[in-house]
């Protein structure tokens, strides 16, 4: 449930997007709802199964996920459709840390590794096959459909859990470190919403400025509370290991990358090329597979070589894939554009992620194992959160430059100029007037897709900054062995 939502809402955006009458801002809050809850309850979420119960907590959260995905499908306005991907975010920070949970509980230790291979490989699998779904439904049915995938899986899994999957929880009462959780939602969001709403009021808005500055405030007590709470959900204590502390670096970078450009892909593909939703869904399948097919021979590559190579080499590959995604304008075949981009960008995550997570449980003593695996899942999740909302800031300022500075020099009415630039944030959904003529009209729609594309190419260009960036990071902090501390 929780890969194929993953995946698959990206391919609905534009479809969504024509069927609220929303715009980019609004559109970016539908992803950044989900995910502003998810990254920020994480870590309390696995805590909550070890205090209570594993089943019940991840049987919790696969309830709340199915209700909110109802409520997702049904949402008759953009605004009840973010409250409800909010509630979706909820529910899976209680279901993504139980499932491994119930796995590593559930398991010898001999037979663990085999068991967590299984998972990664369903894990794969279902975000493989989630995007082409989601494509097919949105053409056939509609893109709501998408979201009530999630019921029939929901109500198989709740019968699955009670039938087989056994109650297991802590052994050791610990403190659930509320105040850190509701800190951190706080002042994430107060940072998300000062940067997405930056693009459609100016930062010099109060509720802008405001917003920014609280956010930092609340940051700065969230850390000074992690050091003084005796149960924190952020154990600062962790990052004084050198290796940890440069692989969760690694992670914010390489993961905003990731995360701040694929958001524009499927907007590009269905809304400038003219893929239909499953053609689009199917673009990344490359990526996917890479990543699935991979992973396991760069797992062994840490063995080989040690982290710090690997930790280096991969994330460059990944600025490549990232460069390459500059060269595709408005026209042109799938196979000589957009897919040495996928396959060089999916081998240079596959590279990285194994090691990755390897170098990062090997940092850490054994017994803070699940925490720090923990945090380094919330890294990478608030990694997207925050870049979808920077690179969305780049994208639209330059959509904006870039189209005015076309319009000028065509000889438009003022009324419909105005009323081509009063949709700005719709990006390239912009609904061209009716008065203007046909020739003109073709004119319109070059200068917007032009403008799209101008945008385009800085987002990925960012993306390849972040890439480097990362590998910069694994070069000076990743150890050739990373050692735990004690």
């Amino acid at each position: 449930m929780a890969f194929i939502d993953g995946t698959v809402v990206n391919v609905a955006l534009p479809a969504l997007q024509r069927g609220l009458q929303a715009d980019v801002v609004d559109v970016q809050w539908v992803i950044e709802a989900y995910s502003l809850l998810l990254a920020a309850f994480l870590l309390l979420g696995g805590s909550l199964g070890d205090e209570f119960g594993r089943r019940r907590i991840f049987l919790l959260g696969v309830t709340v996920f199915a209700l909110a995905s109802a409520w997702c499908g049904f949402s008759p306005t953009i605004a009840q459709l973010i409250v409800a991907r909010a509630l979706q975010g909820l529910g899976a920070a209680l279901l993504v840390p139980g499932s491994l949970a119930i796995i590593s509980s559930s398991f010898a230790a001999e037979e663990r590794g085999r068991a967590i291979g299984t998972w990664s490989a369903f894990s794969a699998i279902t975000a493989a096959i989630g995007p082409v779904l989601g494509g097919w439904l949105i053409e056939q049915v509609s893109w709501r459909a998408v979201f009530f995938i999630n019921l029939p899986l929901a109500a198989l899994v709740i019968l699955i859990s009670l039938w087989r999957v056994p109650e297991t929880a802590s052994r050791e009462t610990t403190r659930l470190d509320w105040p850190g959780a509701l800190l951190c939602v706080l002042s994430l969001g107060a940072l998300v919403f000062g940067l997405i709403e930056s693009s459609r009021l100016g930062f010099a808005h109060p509720s802008v400025a405001w917003s920014l500055l609280v956010s930092v405030v609340l940051m700065a007590s969230f850390l000074l509370h992690e050091t003084r709470t005796a149960h924190p959900m952020l154990p600062l204590a962790l990052f004084r290991a050198r290796s940890f502390s440069g692989a969760n670096l690694l992670t914010l970078l390489l993961y905003a990358a990731l995360g701040g450009t694929l958001f524009f892909l499927p907007l590009n593909l269905i809304q400038l090329q003219g893929y239909s939703s499953t053609a689009a869904g199917a673009a990344l399948l490359p990526f996917i597979l890479i990543i699935f097919l991979l992973s396991r021979w760069a797992g062994g590559l840490v063995e080989k070589y040690g982290a710090r190579i690997p930790l280096i080499v991969g994330p460059l590959i990944a600025a490549a894939g990232f460069a390459l995604f500059l060269r595709p304008g408005i026209d042109g075949n799938y196979w000589t554009t957009f897919f040495p981009a996928v396959v060089v960008l999916g081998l240079g995550m596959a590279v990285s992620v194994a090691p990755l997570t390897t170098t990062v449980m090997n940092s850490v003593p054994e017994r803070r194992a699940g925490i720090a695996s923990g945090i380094n899942n919330a890294v990478s999740r608030a990694a997207g959160l925050l870049a979808i909302a920077v690179f969305g800031i780049v994208m639209l300022q330059s959509f904006e430059r870039a189209l005015e500075r076309r319009l000028t020099t065509m000889a438009l009415e003022p009324n419909a100029r105005a009323a081509i630039l009063r949709q700005e944030n719709k990006l390239a959904a912009i609904e061209i007037p009716p008065s203007i003529e046909p020739v003109a009209r073709r004119l319109v729609r070059q200068a917007i897709d032009e403008s799209f594309v101008n945008g385009f190419r800085l987002v990925m260009g960012l993306g390849a900054i972040f890439a480097v960036s990362s590998a910069a990071s694994g070069w000076l902090f990743i150890q050739p062995k990373a050692r735990a501390r004690a």
